[in-house]
Protein backbone atom coordinates (compact mmCIF):
# COMPACT_ATOMS: atom_id res chain seq x y z
CA UNK A 1 0.00 0.00 0.00
CA UNK A 2 1.45 3.54 -0.98
CA UNK A 3 1.30 5.99 1.43
CA UNK A 4 -0.59 9.07 0.38
CA UNK A 5 2.07 12.46 0.27
CA UNK A 6 0.26 15.69 1.72
CA UNK A 7 0.51 18.90 -0.74
CA UNK A 8 2.52 21.17 1.39
CA UNK A 9 0.11 23.99 2.71
CA UNK A 10 1.11 26.96 4.81
CA UNK A 11 1.22 24.70 7.75
CA UNK A 12 4.07 22.42 6.87
CA UNK A 13 6.66 24.80 7.28
CA UNK A 14 6.19 25.27 10.27
CA UNK A 15 8.82 24.42 13.13
CA UNK A 16 8.26 23.92 16.65
CA UNK A 17 9.30 26.22 18.99
CA UNK A 18 11.06 24.29 22.17
CA UNK A 19 11.91 27.35 24.16
CA UNK A 20 10.61 26.84 27.64
CA UNK A 21 11.08 28.03 30.67
CA UNK A 22 12.40 26.30 33.36
CA UNK A 23 8.87 25.42 35.71
CA UNK A 24 7.34 24.66 32.10
CA UNK A 25 10.30 21.77 31.99
CA UNK A 26 9.75 20.42 35.10
CA UNK A 27 6.02 20.58 34.35
CA UNK A 28 6.55 18.60 31.30
CA UNK A 29 8.77 16.30 33.19
CA UNK A 30 5.94 15.78 35.95
CA UNK A 31 3.54 14.89 33.30
CA UNK A 32 5.85 12.41 31.69
CA UNK A 33 5.66 10.70 34.93
CA UNK A 34 2.84 10.36 35.26
CA UNK A 35 1.93 8.86 32.08
CA UNK A 36 4.34 6.39 32.59
CA UNK A 37 2.85 5.57 35.91
CA UNK A 38 -0.13 4.89 33.91
CA UNK A 39 1.02 2.97 31.37
CA UNK A 40 1.57 -0.35 33.20
CA UNK A 41 -1.72 -0.05 34.22
CA UNK A 42 -3.54 0.64 30.85
CA UNK A 43 -1.38 -2.26 29.14
CA UNK A 44 -3.08 -4.90 31.74
CA UNK A 45 -6.24 -3.29 30.95
CA UNK A 46 -5.48 -4.30 27.04
CA UNK A 47 -4.13 -7.41 27.97
CA UNK A 48 -6.98 -8.74 30.30
CA UNK A 49 -9.60 -7.27 27.60
CA UNK A 50 -7.99 -8.98 24.87
CA UNK A 51 -8.27 -12.72 26.79
CA UNK A 52 -11.95 -12.02 27.08
CA UNK A 53 -13.27 -13.23 23.38
CA UNK A 54 -13.56 -12.38 19.78
CA UNK A 55 -11.34 -8.53 18.78
CA UNK A 56 -14.07 -7.42 15.98
CA UNK A 57 -16.57 -7.08 18.72
CA UNK A 58 -15.00 -6.41 22.02
CA UNK A 59 -15.44 -2.70 22.13
CA UNK A 60 -13.68 -2.66 25.11
CA UNK A 61 -10.67 -3.71 23.92
CA UNK A 62 -10.78 -1.22 21.37
CA UNK A 63 -11.40 1.40 23.81
CA UNK A 64 -8.15 0.08 25.96
CA UNK A 65 -6.01 -0.18 22.74
CA UNK A 66 -7.17 3.59 21.75
CA UNK A 67 -6.18 4.74 25.02
CA UNK A 68 -3.06 2.41 25.63
CA UNK A 69 -1.81 4.18 22.19
CA UNK A 70 -2.75 7.65 22.80
CA UNK A 71 -0.70 7.14 26.11
CA UNK A 72 2.40 5.80 24.14
CA UNK A 73 1.93 8.74 22.01
CA UNK A 74 1.80 11.39 24.45
CA UNK A 75 5.05 9.96 26.21
CA UNK A 76 7.12 10.08 22.88
CA UNK A 77 5.90 13.61 22.25
CA UNK A 78 6.94 14.57 25.76
CA UNK A 79 10.00 13.18 25.63
CA UNK A 80 10.97 14.69 22.64
CA UNK A 81 9.67 17.98 23.39
CA UNK A 82 12.01 17.53 26.90
CA UNK A 83 14.93 16.14 24.53
CA UNK A 84 15.06 19.27 22.70
CA UNK A 85 14.17 21.96 25.48
CA UNK A 86 15.93 25.38 25.26
CA UNK A 87 15.61 26.90 28.41
CA UNK A 88 14.72 30.11 28.27
CA UNK A 89 17.02 32.24 31.10
CA UNK A 90 16.12 35.99 30.44
CA UNK A 91 18.93 38.35 30.07
CA UNK A 92 20.39 40.48 32.82
CA UNK A 93 20.85 43.03 30.36
CA UNK A 94 17.38 44.64 30.17
CA UNK A 95 18.57 47.70 27.77
CA UNK A 96 16.92 45.82 24.69
CA UNK A 97 13.84 43.25 24.73
CA UNK A 98 15.16 40.10 24.48
CA UNK A 99 12.81 36.79 25.05
CA UNK A 100 12.40 36.09 28.78
CA UNK A 101 11.72 39.76 29.28
CA UNK A 102 8.27 41.78 30.76
CA UNK A 103 7.66 44.61 28.72
CA UNK A 104 5.32 47.07 29.83
CA UNK A 105 4.13 49.10 26.24
CA UNK A 106 1.64 52.25 25.33
CA UNK A 107 -0.59 51.48 22.79
CA UNK A 108 -3.35 54.32 22.00
CA UNK A 109 -2.54 55.44 25.53
CA UNK A 110 -3.06 52.41 27.33
CA UNK A 111 -0.61 50.61 28.78
CA UNK A 112 0.09 46.83 28.35
CA UNK A 113 2.56 44.63 30.05
CA UNK A 114 3.64 41.58 28.25
CA UNK A 115 6.21 38.54 29.48
CA UNK A 116 7.30 37.57 26.19
CA UNK A 117 8.02 33.74 26.28
CA UNK A 118 8.05 30.92 23.54
CA UNK A 119 5.12 29.74 21.76
CA UNK A 120 4.25 26.81 23.95
CA UNK A 121 3.79 29.23 27.13
CA UNK A 122 1.45 31.63 25.77
CA UNK A 123 -1.33 32.69 27.07
CA UNK A 124 -2.66 36.27 25.57
CA UNK A 125 -4.84 36.50 28.62
CA UNK A 126 -2.48 36.36 31.21
CA UNK A 127 -0.13 38.42 29.09
CA UNK A 128 1.83 35.91 27.90
CA UNK A 129 2.76 36.27 24.17
CA UNK A 130 5.08 34.57 21.97
CA UNK A 131 8.51 35.56 20.75
CA UNK A 132 6.67 34.11 17.01
CA UNK A 133 3.56 36.75 17.78
CA UNK A 134 2.97 40.01 15.87
CA UNK A 135 4.00 41.76 18.50
CA UNK A 136 6.69 40.09 20.41
CA UNK A 137 8.63 39.64 16.90
CA UNK A 138 8.21 43.63 16.73
CA UNK A 139 9.17 43.91 20.50
CA UNK A 140 11.97 41.69 20.10
CA UNK A 141 15.51 43.89 20.03
CA UNK A 142 14.08 47.66 21.05
CA UNK A 143 14.92 49.52 23.56
CA UNK A 144 12.92 52.01 25.86
CA UNK A 145 10.88 55.19 24.08
CA UNK A 146 11.28 53.15 20.96
CA UNK A 147 8.28 53.00 18.62
CA UNK A 148 7.34 50.00 17.26
CA UNK A 149 5.11 49.49 14.75
CA UNK A 150 3.25 45.60 13.90
CA UNK A 151 1.07 44.54 11.77
CA UNK A 152 -1.90 41.88 12.51
CA UNK A 153 -3.79 39.88 10.87
CA UNK A 154 -5.89 43.38 9.94
CA UNK A 155 -4.48 46.13 11.45
CA UNK A 156 -1.27 47.85 11.95
CA UNK A 157 -0.83 49.04 15.26
CA UNK A 158 2.18 51.71 16.27
CA UNK A 159 3.23 51.47 20.29
CA UNK A 160 6.01 52.98 22.36
CA UNK A 161 8.28 50.50 24.62
CA UNK A 162 7.84 52.45 28.45
CA UNK A 163 9.50 49.67 30.35
CA UNK A 164 12.07 46.12 30.37
CA UNK A 165 12.13 43.95 33.49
Amino acid sequence: MQVPIRKPDKRSHVRPDHRLTTAKLAELERKLGQLKNIRPRAAEEVKHLSETGDFSENAGYAAAKARLRGINQRILDLEHQIKNAEVIEPAKDVSTVQLGHRVTIDIAGKQVTYLILGSVETNPNQGIISHNSPIGAALIGHRVGDRVVFRSATKTFECQVVKIE
